[in-house]
């Protein structure tokens, strides 16, 4: 087994990860600029460093060669921020429908969280790209949160790598509380978003249609009229009565 240089093994990973932020960005400008709900709050996206994919490697006890992307799938990771959590299943819809990426491994951590309290929708990608030497497929890790879900999710990564990886039992504790009380908030936004569009929808209902309007003002001035015609007749029989 000759040893990876990692330089190039990585060239196509550095090269998706631009890519696809880039292609999920034009999906949120498109949809802001048609004045339409865009379910994409920020993309973010990084590719694993070289000590994380070998710290990873020998953890699971996988070998280091050209296949270690196919055990490892998230040495080129993608994240998606949604704010409202009914927005985490028209991104994961979207990215389902697109023709540059094949989904083949969808994990659902919203409705069902891993054990830590941790929630996401994680999407594991093919993803073909262009290089000098021709076309290669790699695989790319799609994890879409709330920015509730995120926050959270940060504080747990930063806090496993200050206690490597084996958190005081207490401290695990509050995380998982922290998590339900995140997650409570995250349902409760979600209700009250919804229930401000049934609202919108309803007084959009009950509005004057603009025919009505054009209707109503047309009448108006018909009345106006009359009523002008009226008041001339009058100061003509008055004026004539002088005579």
């Amino acid at each position: 087994m000759h040893k990876l240089d990692w330089e190039l093994y990585l060239l196509p990973f550095e090269q998706a990860v631009e890519e696809i932020k880039v292609k999920i960005k034009n999906i949120r400008n498109e949809l802001r600029k048609r004045k339409e709900h865009s379910p994409i709050e920020f993309a973010v996206g990084r590719v694993k460093s070289i000590p994380s994919i070998y710290n990873k490697a020998n953890r699971l006890q996988f070998p280091i060669d050209e296949n270690i992307c196919w055990e490892i799938r998230d040495i080129a990771g993608i994240r998606v921020i949604c704010q409202f959590i009914d927005d985490i299943p028209a991104v994961v819809e979207m990215i389902r429908n697109r023709g540059d990426m094949r989904v083949y491994l969808e994990k659902d951590y919203v409705s069902t969280p891993k054990e830590s309290g941790y929630r996401g929708y994680h999407l594991a990608v093919e993803y073909p790209i262009m290089m000098a030497g021709g076309q290669v497929t790699i695989p790319v890790e799609i994890q879409i949160r709330t920015l509730g879900m995120n926050f959270w999710a940060t504080i747990e990564h930063s806090l496993n790598y200050k206690y490597e990886g084996i958190i005081p039992s207490d401290i695990r504790q509050r995380l998982f509380e922290a998590a339900k009380a995140s997650y409570k908030l995250d349902s409760e936004m979600n209700n009250i978003r919804d229930e401000i569009k049934d609202a919108q929808a309803e007084f959009t209902k009950k509005e004057v249609p603009m025919e009505s309007l054009l209707s109503l003002v047309e009448l108006d001035l018909d009345v106006d009229a009359a009523m002008d015609a009226g008041s001339m007749n009058e100061r003509t029989e008055e004026e004539n009565d002088k005579r």
